[in-house]
């Protein structure tokens, strides 16, 4: 199933890596943090490659509802909380700049790809009173948000967010006129780093600085990113409609909503579950009858499904890839907030590599650990890799780490509970961090 914008965007092919070459860096993946990456570096001189297993934007880029934003659910009162007023700030500022940088970079370029500024709004149907909390932490951050009354959704709601600033566009048009300016090899999945040299089925590159974009950290040891994320999965309808639909909105309620406008369309998300986790499937049947009951005139013509990464503390890893690999760099666990933390790590890792401040480093650094929540999670992640790791004996096993595989019938799958690979019925590799399909006997 294809996403909206890959029915609307073809990005032209790029060759396989062939033979040996030399860059001052090299960007492992060609999604949105990817490109962004590269396309930094280069304009901070530094001569980079990238190299992409599939295609330009093939991955979780394609399947992202792209809403820029620095509203990420009710995520701001928490992390206060936990992280403490200063961290929880810069947290703030970084996606706010991220928001900002969008902009810029589309109207210097002029690129066309249905950017515009819009309101973000958290929504509940069930209540105020996390909303009014969220809405004070957010103001204590210095974010424009403010309780509101009415909002364009056709059902009734108790409790309505608004953060003002915010933006949505349309992906796939922006990374592909960022990547015309790129060198890029399509079809060049690097199966091994060693020492300064990168290494693809055909070719290798030669680099003092390898950067790590491939929305999961295909490299076990080290970093440990394997104890560290876990893998959920949503699941999008779009909807064309004769009236545009204004404002992103997010619920916040169980089985919450999220709704955002593209022309005259309307993209419904939902049904988030941990990946490996969906045994009776029902994801797409719950949002056709949302969409049937609120938009009944509207016919379905996209639906896709995304993953997303996530951290043990919720917050990305951005930064250096582990302490012992000077000039390894990672970018990976952004949540549901693919599109900000994709503009954040660009600048960062660039700042990184060029031996300049970022005053952002320490909070996305890779190797944060507090004992609390993130050691929880941890101990919470090593659980679900044992059981695992023992369940389905006799069955399929995901070659990244061993764990048995699970038949998921929403999508005709075989997914892995651990770690969030999948692979389809033939048993084709869909999703990392495992690098190679299975056997379906």
């Amino acid at each position: 199933m294809e996403s909206l914008w890959r029915q609307r965007v073809q990005i032209e092919r790029r060759p396989a890596l062939k033979g040996e070459i030399e860059a001052e860096a090299v960007v492992v993946g060609a999604g949105m943090a990817g490109i962004l990456t590269a396309w930094f570096l280069e304009r901070a001189g530094i001569r980079t490659v990238v190299l992409e297993a599939k295609r330009i934007g093939g991955g979780q880029t394609q399947n992202t509802t792209a809403k820029i934003t620095s509203q990420h659910g009710l995520f701001y009162a928490d992390l206060i909380k936990e992280k403490g007023e200063e961290k929880a700030g810069l947290y703030a500022q970084a996606n706010e700049e991220a928001i900002r940088m969008y902009r810029q970079i589309v109207e210097e370029k002029k690129i066309s790809c249905s950017f515009c500024d819009v309101e973000a709004y958290l929504y509940s149907c069930e209540g105020k009173e996390n909303l009014q909390k969220e809405e004070a932490a957010a103001k204590q951050l210095g974010i424009r948000a403010a309780l509101k009354q009415k909002s364009s959704l056709p059902f009734p709601v108790e409790g309505l967010l608004c953060f003002k600033g915010q933006a949505e566009f349309e992906p796939l048009s922006f990374i592909k006129a960022l990547a015309e300016e790129l060198e890029i090899y399509e079809d060049s999945q690097v199966l091994s780093v060693e020492g300064d040299q990168g290494f693809t089925r055909y070719g290798k590159v030669r680099a003092e600085n390898f950067i790590f974009a491939t929305h999961y950290p295909s490299v076990r040891l080290p970093g440990c990113y394997f104890m560290r994320l876990h893998q959920e999965r949503s699941y999008c309808l779009a909807l064309q409609q004769k009236m545009p639909f204004e404002g992103m909105y997010y619920g916040i309620d169980k089985d919450g909503i999220s709704l955002r406008g593209f022309e005259n369309y309307l993209i419904l998300g939902g049904g988030s579950h941990r990946t490996g986790e969906n045994p009776e499937g029902g994801q797409y049947q719950r949002l056709k009858e949302f969409a049937g009951k609120w938009w009944p005139e509207s016919p379905i013509v996209a639906a896709w499904s995304a993953q997303d990464c996530i951290s043990a503390d919720k917050l990305p890893y951005i930064g250096r890839y582990a302490g012992n690999r000077p000039g390894w760099y990672a970018a990976t666990g952004f949540k549901k907030w693919g599109m900000t933390s994709s503009m954040i790590a660009a600048r960062l890792i660039t700042d990184l590599i060029q031996g300049k401040k970022n005053p952002y480093e320490e909070v996305f650094a890779p190797q944060r650990f507090s004992l609390m929540p993130a050691g929880a999670n941890i101990l919470k992640e090593g659980f679900h890799a044992v059981k695992g790791l023992i369940k389905n004996k006799e069955g399929l096993r995901c070659p990244h780490m061993g764990c048995g595989l699970v038949w998921n019938p929403e999508e005709n799958t075989y997914d892995c509970p651990c770690h969030g690979s999948r692979f389809d019925r033939d048993g084709r590799l869909l999703d990392n961090p495992a690098q190679k399909g299975i056997v379906i006997e």
